[in-house]
């Protein structure tokens, strides 16, 4: 069975020697990068299963990594994780609008990106939405991991996806974000409602007109609008 391979994208080369210790420790397998630039080139080129990225990097900073690698049809099913000394609220929200699934605040415990790395990595394998399911002008296939909308397909981040196809099955039906936090992310991942905000806020944008589909219920949740 081959070994999960993890892009770390840190210019802290101290940082990158005690990150590749303990995962390779734990049996995976390492690429670094030291810049922005060289890291999008990496994660391109090697397709690794999982991307661990510091925000405050030279040449390309790791906000505008992410939303590149996000905006990559090649790319954007990679999970990010995000490792930042940036520690409000205000900039993991950004970097999860812009589609990374958990953010790590330095400094942190090895014992910390390990567990939440093993998560992350666990979602990932976890069964995709299968079949193909039609709701009004949205065409979800779950076998290719495609969504268009009016015959024009449009790329999603393996959260979104999930969130869609969950909600989709379901239409009419009201989710707290508890709900859709354990449903698409398991109940190990960072848990505060505007994660989900932010997931539902990037999904709408990326469906355009059919942003409407996906419902607010104030003081509950969200929906799935009958069709």
């Amino acid at each position: 069975m081959s070994r999960d391979k993890i892009l770390i994208i840190e210019d802290d080369r101290d940082i990158v020697e005690m990150l590749k210790y303990n995962l390779e420790g734990e049996g995976y397998e390492i690429i670094t990068a030291f810049n922005g630039k060289d890291g999008i080139d990496q994660a391109s080129k090697q397709k690794p299963d999982l991307i661990i990225l510091d925000i405050m990097l030279p040449v390309i900073d790791g906000f505008e990594v992410c939303k590149i690698l996000k905006k990559n049809n090649a790319t954007v099913h990679i999970p990010i994780i995000i490792l930042s000394a940036k520690s409000q609220e205000t900039d993991k929200i950004v970097g999860l609008e812009l589609g990374a699934d958990d953010y790590i605040t330095k400094p942190f415990s090895p014992r910390e990106l390990l567990a939440r790395t093993r998560a992350v990595l666990r979602r990932r394998r976890q069964q995709q939405p299968t079949g193909r399911m039609e709701r009004g002008d949205i065409v979800i296939d779950g076998t290719r991991h495609k969504v268009t909308v009016k015959d024009k397909e449009i790329s999603l981040t393996l959260t979104e996806f999930k969130l869609l196809g969950f909600m989709a099955r379901r239409p009419g039906m009201v989710f707290s974000r508890t709900q859709i936090l354990d449903a698409v992310s398991g109940e190990d991942t960072m848990v505060y409602d505007r994660t989900v905000d932010a997931h539902i806020k990037s999904l709408r944008h990326k469906l355009g007109h059919a942003k409407d589909y996906i419902e607010t219920v104030w003081g509950a949740g969200y929906r799935f609008r009958e069709i």
